[in-house]
C-alpha cells in the first residue's frame, strides 16, 4: 500500500462566495474556477499569485467546461443557460438558453456538448453551430452529474432520484439504469481506461461499478460522513480522490478502492467547510480543491 506525504502549498483567495467548480486551463500550471459571485477566474500554480478575472456574470455558476483546442469556456449560469467565454480575450462570445433551471453539469466529447439541469434535462449543444441538438427531460428531479466513456461510446447521467442511467451517446436511447443510492447523486467518473463507473452521493457512499458487466455493483464503501461532491483520477490513473461536504479530501487507490489518505482542517489546514470541487494537475501532481469557504487549496501529494 502506497503511503503519501501531503504539503499544503498555497491558499488562493479573492472569490467573494462559495467556490463551485475548477477546470484545468491550457498550460498544465493554468486552471479555472467559479462560484456564487458568478466570476470566472484564472490562476497559476507557478506564481501563486492573485487571480486573473476572466469574466463576470449576474448569477451563480456551478458547472464550468473548458473546450481545450477551441480555447474557450462554457459556463453553466444559474437560471441563465450557458455562456460561451473566449478566456483569451476575455469576454463572452456566445450564449445559449437552455430552459429555466440551474445547471449542475457540463462535460463534452468531440463536437458534443452535454448539460445537466435542475429540471431533470439533459441537454446536448453541437459546439461548432452552437446550437442545441437535443433536449429531453429524463427525471422529475434534478440531473446532476455527467461523465463520458468514450471507449463504450456511453455517457452516464446521475439524478436526484436516486438513479444513475447511462445512455448511448450518439442516439441517447437509455441502456441501462441503475437504483444507485439512497440519495442524490452528486458525482460521477468513468475510470480512466473505461472499465468502472465510480459514483458518490449525498447519502455518503463511494460505488464502484463494471462497465464491462452491466454496470452491476463491485464495490460499495461508506466513504464520507456527509454527501460527496466530487471525484477526480490522478494523471497517471492509479490513484482517485473524493471531497465531500464534511470538509475533507480522501485519496484512494484504484483498482483495490482502499482509503489511503485523509486530508482535512485538523492534520493538513484543509477547508472549514464543504468541499465542492477537485482537480488533479499534471503540475508536479498538485491536486487543487475548492471549498463554501470562498478559497482553493493546492496540494502536494508525494506518494513513498
Amino acid at each position: 500500500m502506497s503511503k503519501i506525504q501531503v504539503t499544503k502549498l498555497h491558499t488562493f483567495q479573492g472569490h467573494r462566495d462559495c467556490v463551485y467548480t475548477l477546470q484545468p486551463g491550457n498550460e498544465p500550471h493554468l486552471f479555472f474556477s467559479a462560484g456564487g459571485d458568478g466570476m470566472v477566474v484564472c490562476w497559476n500554480l507557478q506564481e501563486k499569485s492573485d487571480g486573473e478575472l476572466i469574466a463576470r456574470v449576474p448569477h451563480s455558476i456551478y458547472a464550468l467546461h473548458h473546450l481545450a483546442h477551441q480555447r474557450h469556456l462554457v459556463a453553466g449560469q444559474n437560471y441563465s443557460g450557458i455562456h460561451l467565454i473566449d478566456y483569451q480575450n476575455k469576454k463572452e462570445i456566445a450564449s445559449l438558453q437552455l430552459g429555466n433551471s440551474a445547471i449542475f453539469d457540463i462535460q463534452s466529447s468531440q463536437n458534443k456538448l452535454i448539460v445537466c439541469s435542475g429540471n431533470g434535462m439533459l441537454t446536448v449543444v453541437d459546439i461548432e453551430k452552437w446550437s442545441i441538438q437535443k433536449q429531453v427531460i429524463l427525471s422529475e428531479r434534478s440531473a446532476r452529474s455527467v461523465s463520458v466513456n468514450p471507449f463504450a461510446g456511453e455517457i452516464a447521467v446521475g439524478f436526484s432520484d436516486h438513479q444513475i442511467r447511462v445512455f448511448d451517446l450518439d442516439s441517447l436511447q437509455e441502456k441501462v439504469k441503475i437504483k444507485a443510492h439512497n440519495n442524490s447523486v452528486f458525482a460521477l467518473s468513468y475510470s480512466p481506461d473505461g472499465k468502472f463507473l465510480l459514483s458518490g452521493a449525498r447519502d455518503a457512499k463511494l460505488k464502484v461499478w463494471s462497465a464491462e458487466r452491466d454496470y452491476t455493483l463491485v464495490e460499495e464503501i461508506a466513504a464520507h460522513l456527509y454527501a460527496i461532491n466530487h471525484i477526480v483520477f490522478s494523471p497517471d490513473s492509479k490513484f482517485f480522490a473524493t471531497c465531500s461536504m464534511d470538509k475533507s479530501i480522501k485519496v484512494w487507490d484504484y483498482g483495490n478502492w482502499q482509503l489511503l489518505k485523509v486530508i482535512d482542517k485538523s492534520r493538513h489546514a484543509g477547508h472549514g467547510t464543504s468541499v465542492n470541487k477537485l482537480l488533479w494537475t499534471p503540475f508536479n501532481n498538485q491536486l487543487v480543491s475548492a471549498s463554501d469557504d470562498r478559497t482553493i487549496s493546492a496540494w502536494d501529494l508525494l506518494f513513498l
